[in-house]
């Protein structure tokens, strides 16, 4: 999902809620975001639009609401028209230092994203909503894979930096690992 926010600059965090009691019901929730993005498409020209959304519980016993991220400026009243189930809210996430780009937004909406998408479902939960997927995105966009080739992990490292543009937040080595008993392996996390 990191990957998808940055490829398409999805840089632009909504908000989606249901109004009275809300919906409980993880794929009356599914639904309803489906119908949400083919009616905001249509509304938009028809052209394909990329998008990632992640539900998430209220804390209270209020039911589901939406996390999105979009790419580009989209009206907040369209937005709010075409919800149409209760609250919506949408803005640009430009709350970053001198120079940020579009790139630099997008990884801030991912990592709000990702902390949703981590977000582990309770156990008074139904047994359903563990079976869906904790984020869904547009269909079209998918990030290209790309293979770094080096003699060691520094060479790979230096050009996967290349291209982020940046050094990684996070990283974890097999070598850490005091009993590791697969090939060496190294993870690295940009935001």
């Amino acid at each position: 999902m990191r990957r998808y926010c940055a490829a398409n600059r999805l840089n632009r965090f909504g908000t989606l809620t249901y109004r009275g009691e809300g919906v409980h019901d993880p794929t009356q929730v599914r639904r309803d975001v489906a119908g949400f993005f083919r009616s905001l498409r249509s509304a938009l020209g028809g052209r394909p639009l990329p998008y990632v959304w992640v539900p998430e519980w209220h804390k209270t016993d209020h039911g589901l609401h939406l996390h999105f991220a979009l790419g580009q400026y989209v009206n907040y009243r369209l937005i709010r028209a075409t919800w149409g189930h209760g609250f919506s809210s949408i803005k640009r996430l430009c709350d970053l230092p001198v120079g940020a780009t579009s790139l630099h937004e997008a990884r801030q909406a991912a990592g709000y994203l990702a902390k949703y998408v981590t977000k582990s479902f309770g156990a008074d939960e139904s047994s359903r909503a563990l079976r869906l997927h904790r984020y869904d995105v547009a269909q079209g966009y998918q990030p290209r894979a790309l293979r770094f080739r080096g003699r060691w992990s520094g060479e790979v490292l230096s050009s996967a930096n290349a291209v982020m543009r940046a050094r990684p937040a996070q990283s974890w080595s097999s070598a850490e690992v005091e009993d590791w008993q697969g090939p060496p392996a190294v993870w690295f996390r940009w935001d």
